[in-house]
């Protein structure tokens, strides 16, 4: 909101279902009182921020036959807040993962008090959201009911605290820990722009402040935004900042079907509690972006005309090596008593063995279509032999059919022992892995070049953050290797060390060998390699693009420079906005 006045006297509560707003309640004083009754009328318009989180950015829980069939006392398939639950997982073997987190028996945590869906009788929807305190506060003081995060009154009936109108919103949905900043920043600095019509001076960070400040790209240029242009932007308007979860196991175009409906729901409820919202604005984290890009596509979504324009962050555009990589050898693991402890615990938690990974991943659509697609290119996994190529794969541009649908190849992504350690009946196998990779292919090729005409985002490009765009299987330098296609595996350590031999050959008989995965060595943010991420700039779609560093992943919306460039972006969109007349 641009503005909020200051005129003196009794600030009488306005309600936007009354006359939006256009009606409030006064009261009878004693005539010697001659202090002014004040009405503040309330801004009617409501540009919603929704926030699509990153994969395993999204809470689970089980069906009630999968937790009664795993005995557990609660439903919690992922929550990564919680550090009981994270232990459970820490401790959980291949089989155990492949039960608890699969496709077809979650759904995502979403927050229901009224019939409080923790499948535990003592535990109640707020107990298990507890995790949102919302730590934001306004410098507004109209004293009015909004659609901001605000306590409502003790005397209120079905008294609601800011924390459970933030969980409402779906912020106890997403991992908390990661997204918190983001999601308050959003909420507080876009909500309080302008105080008594003066600049906070928080938007001084941004104001007037040279985009190659947060490392704005040359192209598209972008110049730095003025205090007039922002005041127009956020004039007479709400920004109210919901997140939305998905369940990332299962195929993203089917996860922005359901966020398209959410998000027309939410429309019609802002409309129907009189406000005029017409738009939302969507900020994505990582594979967030391939929902959002699904949520606009005409034959998914269909949603481009309710959506204003799209903020992405560290989307993997075209996918990423490391995708292939932590279903061969695991997420990587610097080990406990290495400077990132944390980081260790989290790769874990993650899954640090490929065979934990692969349970998992390998049998979820939504984690298959983060494997390098076409639009990635060739060439990218490569074997070596000292200063030799052996194989370079995809070689004629389809790496479904030339790498993970491959079947019993050393190199190949799909160690078919590892798909169903948990020995379901009439559970995965190989050949309803390669039909999930069929979907993900056709999902690639329908989304490749959508984006939306109002986009913006940030990703890492940092040399010293180095992340697999190719991946590389070097072979030990005395090794006598002949033929690399026929090699067979002896022994694999699933973190990326194999022993492995020439097949039997009656006309020589050689040693094992090792051949070991190699480091990541592309700038990237340590997970999507820049290569991939360029895709949105080289699709020439974008109106301002950030080439940052400095942060890894996960914590990319921790860090300063991808937040403001992200409010930069939001006000850049937030300019286009046309409001019907009513």
């Amino acid at each position: 909101m641009a503005n909020e006045p200051n005129f003196p006297g009794y600030k009488l509560p306005t309600q936007p279902s009354l006359k939006r707003s256009r009606q409030a309640e006064g009261f009878v004083t004693p005539t010697e009182d001659k202090i002014a009754q004040v009405h503040s009328i309330l801004p009617r318009r409501v540009l919603p921020i929704i926030f699509l989180p990153g994969i395993m950015g999204s809470n689970l829980r089980m069906k009630p036959e999968r937790q009664r069939q795993m005995g557990r006392e609660n439903n919690i398939a992922w929550r990564p807040d919680s550090l009981a639950q994270s232990k459970i997982l820490l401790e959980g073997d291949a089989a155990m993962r492949q039960l608890q987190l699969d496709p077809g028996l979650t759904e995502v945590d979403e927050y229901d008090p009224l019939n409080n869906p923790t499948g535990a009788p003592n535990e109640s929807a707020d107990e298990r959201h507890d995790v949102v305190e919302v730590k934001l506060w306004y410098t507004l003081g109209v004293g009015i009911d909004t659609p901001l995060l605000i306590d409502d009154p003790i005397t209120a009936k079905s008294r609601r605290t800011k924390d459970q109108k933030a969980r409402e919103r779906g912020w106890g949905e997403v991992f908390f820990d990661s997204y918190q900043e983001l999601l308050e920043t959003c909420e507080q600095r876009l909500n309080t722009a302008f105080v008594r019509g003066r600049l906070n001076r928080w938007w001084k960070n941004i104001v007037n402040v040279p985009p190659a400040n947060w490392q704005a790209s040359a192209q598209p240029p972008l110049a730095p935004l003025d205090e007039k242009t922002l005041q127009q932007a956020v004039k007479d308007c709400w920004f109210p900042v919901h997140a939305m979860g998905y369940n990332w196991l299962q195929s993203n175009r089917d996860s922005a079907v359901r966020i398209a409906e959410r998000i027309r729901v939410l429309i019609k409820r802002y409309e129907e509690q009189g406000f005029q919202c017409e738009k939302v604005i969507v900020v994505t984290d990582s594979m967030g972006g391939l929902v959002a890009r699904a949520l606009i596509h005409p034959n998914i979504g269909n949603l481009k005309d309710q959506v204003l324009g799209v903020v992405h962050g560290v989307m993997p555009a075209t996918g990423a090596g490391a995708a292939y990589k932590r279903m061969r050898c695991g997420f990587e693991d610097p080990g406990i008593n290495s400077m990132s402890p944390i980081t260790s615990v989290t790769a874990k938690v993650l899954g640090n063995f490929g065979p934990e990974v692969t349970a998992v991943l390998g049998n979820a659509q939504g984690g298959l279509e983060l494997l390098p697609s076409q639009a990635y290119g060739d060439h990218w996994l490569r074997v070596t032999h000292g200063s030799k190529t052996l194989l370079s794969l995809p070689k004629k541009g389809d790496p479904y059919r030339e790498i993970y649908k491959v079947q019993g190849k050393w190199y190949s992504l799909l160690r078919e022992e590892w798909l169903n350690p948990a020995q379901i009946e009439d559970g995965p196998t190989f050949q309803k892995t390669c039909e999930l990779l069929d979907k993900a292919k056709a999902f690639h090729n329908e989304i490749q070049t959508t984006y939306h005409p109002l986009s913006f985002a940030h990703y890492g490009a940092d040399p010293n953050r180095s992340a697999w765009h190719q991946v590389v299987w070097e072979i030990d330098a005395k090794a006598k290797v002949l033929d690399i296609e026929t090699l067979r595996i002896e022994i694999d350590d699933e973190q990326g060390k194999l022993r492995v031999n020439n097949s039997p050959a009656e006309f020589e008989c050689t040693a094992p060998f090792s051949v070991t995965m190699q480091a990541p060595s592309d700038p990237g943010d340590q997970t999507v390699p820049l290569h991939s991420a360029e895709h949105q700039l080289h699709s020439g779609k974008f109106k301002g693009i950030f080439r940052q560093s400095g942060y890894e992943h996960q914590d990319s919306y921790k860090d300063e420079r991808a937040l403001q460039s992200t409010l930069y972006s939001l006000v850049r969109i937030a300019q286009n906005m046309e409001w019907a007349k009513r």
